[in-house]
């Protein structure tokens, strides 16, 4: 026991002193591969390029080799050291930092193990610097403060009490690079339609984007490059806008914004229309003048003003006043009758065509008058035959059941049709209730109303409203239901 102790505190020892520098221990105690029993993690161990800045790894034939064999070939490897961390494996990388991650060894060790330590190597030195200055129990760790462009080897190791066991290498070095943002363009909701702007206006038009590193922007009009004399683009670290100042018919089309970023490339179109007060009708002509009519039949403009016509206004003017008046707005068709004219009068007649811009500017107005003439017309009156209304009432309404709460005024309707007006009679129970100051009847234009004024449970019972003229009667019933209140 007190032997073993004794090795097991030089052991201890001699890890101990090469603590600072764990870059060391890995080659001097790899034993051939033999601590670690993951083929995985022994071809990392022996992968001679990325070790060779900082693993020192003796030659077998050398003086230095033979005798560290002669040392250590009397005994196998110490089962107190931990074998190589499994699956070394890069998670992320960014433009100033590293994460890795890696799984416990398969072997920890008799005496347990103490932690883990990364360790750098920059690509072309020698020296292998420790991230972490004592072992850490953690399975992943991130780098960070690195600088851009740098490539580095990585290596861990697990140590235990007894020292520093193989180091699991990555096989290629990482390049700290700024992170690549695929090029993304959002065009606002408004620029999703056609764009439609008048002539004489400006365009300014502010397009954000996506990407890392800055992408270049370009943009093309209906497939040709832009024109500098007209239209302006700048182009910003996160937006393209383009401008034109006093926008022209010629400026419609398609507007399309490219992103390009190492080989990626993002596209979105635009569609702009520029737009202005369209032209008057080509002619207009008088067809016909009957009655108090005129018929009128024009051609539509040559010029629409580069959108779509949203109809024609058709005025009208007597040559007493000279005084213009609308008859039609937004009217489609190209030809219309114009009615309800004063007989006597002259009439000129114009049309105006109509875009989103407004009214076109000049107006197409027809050469003659169209002339209401008095027409000899005689009148031939008919035979007036009197018709007679007269009718025996009938309800058109009938009174309906009503349930009723002591105390609160009550109400029946019902309406009845007759010629001459008839007389109305309400009883209650088959009694005449006329003249009883707990009752108001009125009829006013065929609808009779009973008001019965704060009833009682006394005041139930059967309605009738009862109609008579000279050609008959006619009645309606109704239950009247009065619930007396709860007591309590």
């Amino acid at each position: 026991m007190t032997g073993k102790t004794t090795s097991e505190e030089a052991s201890a020892s001699s890890s101990g002193e090469t603590a600072p520098e764990p870059a060391k221990v890995p080659t001097t105690t790899e034993p051939s591969g033999e601590v670690t029993s993951s083929s995985e993690s022994t071809g990392k161990e022996q992968a001679p390029e990325p070790q060779k800045p900082g693993s020192q790894a003796l030659d077998p034939a050398s003086p230095e080799a033979s005798t560290t064999s002669a040392t250590t070939k009397p005994e196998p490897p110490s089962e107190d050291v931990p074998s190589a961390p499994l699956r070394l494996t890069l998670e992320d990388v960014s433009h100033s930092s590293l994460t890795v991650s890696w799984e416990p060894p398969e072997k920890l060790g008799k005496l347990g193990l103490q932690g883990y330590v990364l360790e750098l190597c920059r690509e072309g030195a020698s020296e292998w610097v420790p991230v972490n200055p004592r072992p850490v129990m953690v399975t992943q760790q991130t780098v960070r403060n690195l600088a851009l462009g740098d490539k580095f080897f990585l290596r861990v190791t697990a140590v235990s009490s007894a020292g520093a066991g193989p180091a699991a290498v990555l096989d290629q070095p990482v390049h700290i690079q700024e992170i690549t943002e695929a090029p993304k363009i959002r065009v606002p909701r408004h620029l999703r339609q056609t764009y439609i702007r008048k002539v004489g206006e400006s365009v300014n038009l502010q397009i954000p984007f996506q990407g890392k590193p800055k992408p270049q922007a370009s943009w093309t009009h209906n497939g040709h490059a832009l024109d500098s004399q007209r239209v302006n683009v700048r182009t910003g670290d996160q937006d393209s806008i383009l401008f034109i100042r006093s926008a022209q018919r010629s400026d419609s089309g398609r507007y399309e914004l490219t992103v390009h970023l190492e080989g990626l490339e993002a596209k979105a179109n635009i569609d702009i229309l520029v737009i202005e007060k369209p032209g008057p009708p080509s002619s207009i002509r008088l067809l016909d003048v009957w009655g108090c009519n005129a018929a009128l039949e024009w051609t539509p403009p040559q010029d629409t003003g580069n959108t779509e016509l949203l109809g024609y206004t058709v005025q009208k003017a007597d040559k007493k006043t000279g005084q213009w008046f609308t008859v039609l707005e937004r009217y489609h068709p190209t030809t219309c009758t114009i009615s309800d004219l004063i007989i006597g009068n002259a009439y000129s007649f114009r049309v105006f065509s109509e875009n989103l811009c407004g009214l076109s500017d000049l107006a197409a107005t027809t050469k003659e008058l169209a002339h209401i003439q008095k027409a000899g017309t005689t009148a031939k009156l008919k035979d007036f035959v009197e018709r007679d209304f007269s009718e025996a009432p009938s309800f058109t309404q009938p009174l309906a059941d009503h349930t009723s709460t002591p105390g609160y005024s009550t109400q029946l309707f019902c309406s009845v049709r007759a010629s001459p007006k008839p007389k109305i009679i309400w009883m209650k129970n088959k009694m005449d209730i006329q003249g009883d100051p707990k009752y108001r009847a009125v009829s006013e234009q065929g609808v009779c109303t009973l008001e019965i004024r704060k009833p009682s449970p006394f005041d139930s019972g059967v309605y009738t409203c009862k109609a008579i003229n000279v050609l008959g009667e006619a009645s309606v019933d109704c239950r009247l239901e009065v619930k007396a209140s709860a007591t309590h």
